[in-house]
């Protein structure tokens, strides 16, 4: 494994345990309680992590990630390309799914219209970290 390979499988990791904390903790939690509860937490959750280490990680992950496609391209590795795809989806599915939910859950949309829709993007964009790393180590 290069060590363009290692950082872009790492952060993809990182950001797949990132994803599976949600899954697993967070949104059962906040499903317990009170809707409106449930969207104020959310809202503060999404405030936090806009933050410089989870920027760093997420954008050095993806930038790391396109990098190995392109080199996958090049060099006619297809497992390297797999990696590449599965990683750059992830930060796909968060810019074009997630992200606009937060958004107008911070605008004051509903928890009920928010939460389904956003726990689907999740699981999709946690599996396909895992997919980016597994590929790497293949």
């Amino acid at each position: 494994m290069s060590p363009l390979d290692a950082v872009a499988a790492t952060g993809a990791g990182l950001l797949g345990g990132v994803y599976l904390a949600f899954s697993v903790a967070v949104l059962p939690a906040l499903r317990r309680r009170p809707e409106q509860e449930a969207a104020a937490v959310m809202r503060a959750v999404n405030r936090a992590i806009v933050n410089p280490v989870f920027l760093v990680l997420f954008l050095g992950t993806a930038v790391a990630a396109a990098a190995v496609l392109v080199t996958g391209v090049l060099t006619g590795a297809p497992l390297r390309i797999g990696a590449g795809i599965a990683v750059l989806a992830g930060f796909v599915v968060t810019a074009a799914v997630n992200i606009p939910l937060n958004d107008a859950l911070e605008r004051g949309g509903e928890w009920a219209a928010f939460a389904p829709r956003w726990t689907r993007a999740n699981h999709v964009r946690g599996a396909l970290s895992v997919l980016g790393v597994v590929l790497s180590y293949l």
